[in-house]
């Protein structure tokens, strides 16, 4: 199991469209991959779970993947992540 903290830098947040590429991204992993924030975690492939926590930019959010490919499932969440996701 991987844990790494993160902050959403982009202005609007994990709203919508950026919401989507996140999800995709995912998707692209085989493990387990959860999204925390303020003691909320859900399901970072499931759209509502990801839009039902609220983030906005500026917000740090916690990673969390087990499985196969955890290492690589969290280096391009991160990377997704700090690139704004190309907003």
């Amino acid at each position: 199991m991987i844990i790494k903290e993160v902050t959403v830098e982009n202005q609007v947040g994990l709203h919508a469209r950026p919401a989507t590429f996140f999800i995709q991204k995912a998707n692209e992993f085989r493990c387990a991959i959860w999204v925390e924030k303020d003691e909320r975690r859900v399901n970072a492939k499931s759209l509502l779970g990801v839009l039902s926590l609220g983030i906005v930019g500026g917000t740090s959010i916690r990673l969390i993947a087990d499985g196969v490919d955890e290492k690589e499932a969290i280096e391009g969440l991160v990377k997704l992540i700090e690139s704004g996701f190309n907003e």
